[in-house]
């Protein structure tokens, strides 16, 4: 049986929750982070240059083969890009989680460096390792072949090549979210199936694929739409090539003579194809669960591959020469001479490019310092609000979880060239003058970051199930702290039994106590209920000295103990408060 409490008088003082002032002020922000440049956007779709609505905009997107074919080639570069990311990426992932290959560490360290390589920067790496004549592949291949001067084993200027330089640089969102799903998955899942005489083929497909199939989803989620709304990649790869995508399209909108309410109108099917692959996800899930109930387990168990390290170390560092050792190799390079098909040797090498940005050129010192003042801080707001969000949106806390989730991942769908567009016509007029300052360049970035924080935080908090911090807040709730203090010195006036049989216990471990308590019959004081409030602590010190309990100790009553309360049992509060036993001074 479980022991039922008097509800205590409510207290006159209540503590202020602070909880509903700050998600006010986090919807006021993220609308005019996200929802203000969108609204310029929208207007200037459906007006012409005269301020006038017009529908015109959209019928010649959808009537000119200008525009259709672009859109088209975009779509099939990013699909093509999503699914290269997750075939490389989940075995890449796989061998790094999960099993004993050598110098995992040195690769994840190898994946971080891709990740925050800039795709632009990589596309000019590749241009200088692939490109059909000046590249330094092809003349490797020249000259190892002895083969003539136009012929080429790469081309970097196709719909292929792109294809292949965006996917470099998008398959760590992947390999992050599927090797952190990895990581979490505990290792008595599989030694259950195991026991239970599943084959690893059926502990792969029934316990650790639907743990990692939110992870995967979402991690080809956000390839896909990166590789959809890239401008720098395409704009250095295909426009030599004299091909365009949506982006690149866009771009030319705005240069002599500009035409913005065209450019606006190309982004808003972006947006569309955002919202139909968000709510594709959902339909995909389902409404089954993939969240590990329970603390954190022991660490997962390696696969042995025995003879297959090595190899597996090979194709692994075969995988990360792409985005990384290659392309840097090649910049390194580049940087030591004067031209960049000239080969490097002694006579050719030269500091003379670095002296000239780093000492001759006087910008170098102020873009430096603005770029990293950016960097910190955008990352710093970007991680915090990205927190903040997937949380919100994840437990579902508040209503209308799902606005902020799409306004969350938004900004993913909207090419950095039409989003600058947005934030200047947003903040270049009262009452926000930004243009000109970095605080409009900080705005842009967050916004910008902000769909991939909040989709590898989102994995992240919907594999931790609610019912771990439902237990952590039985008395650690903010606006719960007179109640807890009051129940304190409730327990302790009245000397309180702690009985408690197996369905008590069932439910201490429900209520995630996890404590199996025996009856107790000795006093309670305040060292045994671990009181954390040091008001409530003093009064019962002070108590306990002035009027000692002469009483003889007394059964409860029954009566008492069928009496329903609206309270916790004694012996999962005793065990909750006693998790958390202060350390004070006798």
């Amino acid at each position: 049986m479980s022991l039922a409490l008097d509800q205590p008088r409510a207290s006159a003082r209540r503590r202020f929750d602070l909880s509903m002032p700050l998600l006010a002020a986090l919807g006021l922000f993220l609308c005019a982070l996200v929802l203000l440049p969108l609204l310029w956007l929208a207007w200037y779709s459906i007006t012409d240059a005269k301020g006038a609505l017009t529908a015109g905009n959209f019928i010649k997107l959808a009537s000119d083969p200008s525009f259709v074919s672009p859109f088209l080639t975009a779509l099939a570069i990013a699909l093509s890009v999503a699914i290269a990311s997750c075939v490389v990426a989940t075995p890449l992932a796989w061998l790094v989680s999960r099993t004993d290959m050598p110098q995992r560490q040195t690769i994840r360290a190898f994946v971080t460096a891709s990740f925050v390589t800039p795709p632009f920067l990589g596309a000019i790496a590749w241009e200088i390792l692939a490109a059909p004549n000046s590249g330094m592949l092809n003349q490797w291949y020249r000259t190892l072949f002895d083969l003539d001067p136009d012929e080429h084993l790469f081309d970097i200027y196709t719909v292929e090549g792109v294809t292949f330089a965006i996917a470099c640089y998008a398959f760590p969102y992947v390999f992050v979210l599927v090797a952190n799903a990895l990581d979490r998955i505990p290792a008595d899942l599989e030694d259950a199936s195991a026991i239970l005489g599943g084959s690893r083929t059926a502990t792969l497909r029934r316990v650790v694929l639907p743990l990692v199939l939110p992870a995967l989803l979402a991690g080809a989620l956000v390839a896909f739409l990166q590789s959809l709304t890239l401008f720098g990649t395409p704009a250095i790869l295909a426009l030599p090539a004299g091909f365009h995508v949506i982006t690149t399209k866009i771009w030319s909108l705005f240069q002599y003579p500009p035409n913005p309410h065209l450019a606006a109108a190309a982004a808003l099917p972006l947006l569309l194809v955002t919202i139909m692959l968000l709510r594709g996800r959902q339909w995909l899930l389902g409404r089954r669960s993939y969240a590990v109930i329970g603390g954190k387990s022991g660490a997962p168990r390696l696969v042995a591959l025995g003879a297959w390290r090595w190899p597996a170390l090979a194709l692994a560092l075969a995988i990360i020469a792409m985005p990384v050792l290659l392309p840097y190799a090649a910049l390194l390079k580049t940087a030591m001479v004067r031209t960049a098909s000239e080969p490097l040797t002694w006579e050719s090498l030269t500091l003379h490019n670095i002296h000239f940005v780093f000492v001759e050129f006087s910008q170098t010192r102020l873009a430096l310092r603005n770029t990293f003042l950016l960097g910190l801080l955008a990352a710093t707001a970007g991680t915090l609000l990205a927190l903040v969000v997937s949380y919100l949106t994840t437990r579902r806390l508040v209503v209308g979880h799902q606005a902020l989730g799409f306004l969350a991942t938004a900004p993913m769908a909207i090419p950095g060239i039409v989003l600058g567009v947005g934030l200047f016509l947003s903040y270049s007029r009262p009452p926000f003058v930004l243009y000109g300052t970095l605080w409009i360049l900080l705005i842009a970035f967050i916004t910008i970051e902000l769909p991939a924080g909040y989709q590898q935080l989102q994995a992240a908090i919907g594999g931790l199930h609610p019912e771990l911090e439902e237990a952590s807040r039985i008395y650690r709730a903010p606006a719960a702290h007179q109640r807890r203090r009051d129940l304190v010195l409730h327990l302790h006036r009245r000397h309180p039994r702690a009985v408690c049989n197996d369905h008590a216990n069932d439910r201490s471990d429900q209520a995630g106590v996890g404590h199996h308590l025996r009856p107790q019959r000795k006093r309670r004081s305040w060292r045994d209920l671990g009181a954390r409030d040091y008001a409530a602590a003093h009064h019962l010190r002070r108590r306990a000295r002035r009027q000692p309990s002469a009483r003889p100790r007394q059964a409860w009553p029954a009566a008492q103990l069928r009496r329903p309360q609206p309270f916790f049992s004694t012996s999962a509060l005793y065990s909750a408060l006693t998790l958390r036993r202060a350390r004070m001074p006798s």
